[in-house]
């Protein structure tokens, strides 16, 4: 019999799988680091810095105040030939943190992105990148880990506007993306590219994982960190195909590690029900206590339909929104207060200023400006000593600021 839970126990049973509800622990050091890659599977990488950096926000929203340089040297230093320790970069949703160990399951995607960009007839690596890609590899060989700034090439000058990539940029990229390079950390952010057999271990390199192998055990951790989703969500997880997620949930319900569920309130555009899929014995926890701003970049956000299906919040990122035309700021984000999400922040780290601006901050419908207040005041306090600043201000802007700026812990 195919068991049915509430949407509220769905929620609860998400986001016990990511990590929400557990007592902070009291140091987080790299154990507690490494628990959190252990059960993520992958931290996403974003460049933009207005408040701080993605990548760091999911620890500290499960795990609360911990040193970022403790991250840093977890997944900047350069790999090892010697050692499968430690962490690289792959395509894995998009451009993340993954385990060293784990590079071997994503050599399907190179496979994928070598016939895209470097095979076909009509791929840019065999015509106008040809020659680029071979000088790139030579250089490389040569002179070991580069950044894409430390190149010098006639071609290594953007085209277009700011985000326009030079030529250099984006061969490594493409050769990045098909596994002929890989990370040799980064520095001041900047990711350092070296030929794969330079910085990966060769039990790493010469590691073989066959296709619907890899698949299935991606789909397998998908089902593990998201608690409870649907096929398009599992899928979404590490961006694979829809058909082969069907195939590999089918392979995992016969084996026993994954079990069918219905979801109350959890319909497609018919109006039928969505089926839905939870790893194999889950518990549904009898509560979540948590209070956290989620970055726009986090497992329990990234899928926009899933946030709405399971939180009924609809958002998008409006970084690329003109700003006469944006709803809420340019990078807000959700707050989650227990197994809810009740409104969002647009959060600035004014470093020279030493405080953290809240430029704007919303309630969704049906809540209490001063009951979310209550509970999000503390965490901004908490959030600005963390970042190194000395304070909060709440700017004017949105429904929420009015109860947020007269809250005890924001008043200087």
């Amino acid at each position: 019999m195919v068991q049915t839970l509430s949407a509220a126990a769905a929620r609860r049973v998400a986001l016990a799988a990511q990590g929400f509800g557990r007592p902070a622990p009291e140091r987080v050091g790299t154990r507690q680091l490494n628990g959190l890659f252990e059960r993520l599977g992958l931290l996403q990488i974003d460049s933009v810095n207005v408040f701080e950096r993605s990548h760091y926000l999911p620890a500290f929203a499960r795990l609360g105040a911990y040193d970022k340089s403790l991250l840093d040297r977890l997944t900047f230093r350069p790999g090892s030939p010697a050692s499968d320790a430690g962490y690289t970069e792959v395509w894995a949703h998009e451009a993340a943190f993954v385990r060293v160990r784990d590079w071997p399951l994503f050599r399907f995607r190179h496979r994928r992105y070598r016939e895209k960009y470097l095979a076909g007839k009509e791929s840019w690596g065999l015509t106008a990148g040809r020659e680029t890609i071979e000088w790139l590899r030579s250089e490389l060989a040569a002179k070991g880990p580069l950044a894409a700034s430390e190149i010098e090439h006639d071609a290594n000058v953007r085209q277009g506007p700011w985000w326009g990539w030079s030529e250099v940029k984006q061969g490594l990229e493409v050769m990045f993306r098909a596994g002929e390079l890989a990370t040799a950390g980064r520095t001041r952010f900047e990711r350092r590219y070296a030929l794969a057999a330079d910085v990966l271990p060769t039990s790493v390199l010469g590691a073989a994982v066959a296709e619907p192998d890899a698949v299935r055990e991606l789909v397998r951790r998908a089902v593990t960190a998201l608690g409870v989703g649907t096929l398009s969500d599992i899928a979404d997880y590490y961006r694979l195909y829809t058909a082969e997620t069907k195939t590999a949930l089918h392979e995992l319900i016969d084996a026993g590690d994954v079990e069918r569920v219905h979801v109350e309130g959890w319909v497609g555009a018919a109006g039928r029900p969505l089926a839905a899929f939870v790893p194999a014995g889950v518990r549904v926890p009898r509560a979540i206590a948590a209070t956290a701003v989620l970055s726009p970049f986090d497992p329990v956000v990234w899928e926009r339909d899933r946030l709405l299906r399971m939180f009924g919040m609809h958002y998008r990122i409006e970084i690329y929104t003109p700003a006469p035309k944006r709803v809420y700021g340019y990078y807000t984000l959700p707050v989650l207060v227990d197994d809810e999400i009740v409104g969002r922040v647009d959060l600035k780290s004014d470093r020279q200023a030493g405080l953290l601006r809240v430029q704007s901050a919303w309630v969704e419908t049906g809540r209490e400006p001063e009951a979310v207040a209550e509970r999000l005041a503390p965490l901004l306090a908490a959030t600005a000593e963390w970042q190194g600043l000395d304070g909060v201000v709440v700017m004017g802007r949105g429904d929420l600021a009015p109860a947020l700026a007269g809250a005890d812990e924001l008043i200087a």
